[in-house]
């Protein structure tokens, strides 16, 4: 009865969904500054946090790459952005006393940044103009 229960339990945390989110909001060119021949179009905020039990995550997928690469990256460049600037990142360790959270607890990992447009050079484009 007691294996039912276990098989039970680890069949409903590994159908559960991942907790994870992005968030963005559009800026106006002229309110935020992020330097010479860089127009901002969002600001753009990645999280994931996972359960766990036991030392097993549920869902799993909390560290910088994915939150980096696969959502913030990405998210931007779905929004036309060439690339993010002032990016900042920030994990639950998994080490040290750290590691006893995994007991019965969670981990996150986050990511924000501006995405940026390029601009080109107003003086190479009016030199390159014959």
């Amino acid at each position: 009865m007691l294996v039912r229960r276990l098989v039970l339990v680890a069949a409903a945390c590994a159908a559960a969904p991942a907790c994870s989110s992005i968030s963005t909001v559009r800026v106006q060119p002229e309110s935020v500054y992020v330097g010479p021949h860089l127009r901002p179009v969002a600001v753009i905020h990645a999280q994931v946090t996972s359960a766990y039990l036991l030392w097993i995550p549920i869902p799993g997928h909390v560290d910088l790459d994915h939150v980096v690469n696969r959502m913030l990256l990405a998210t931007a460049k779905a929004l036309g952005a060439d690339k993010v600037v002032d990016v900042q990142v920030d994990i639950t360790p998994d080490t040290g006393v750290w590691t006893l959270r995994k007991l019965l607890g969670y981990r996150s990992a986050s990511a924000s940044g501006v995405a940026v447009m390029i601009e080109p050079d107003a003086a190479a484009t009016a030199s390159a103009v014959p």
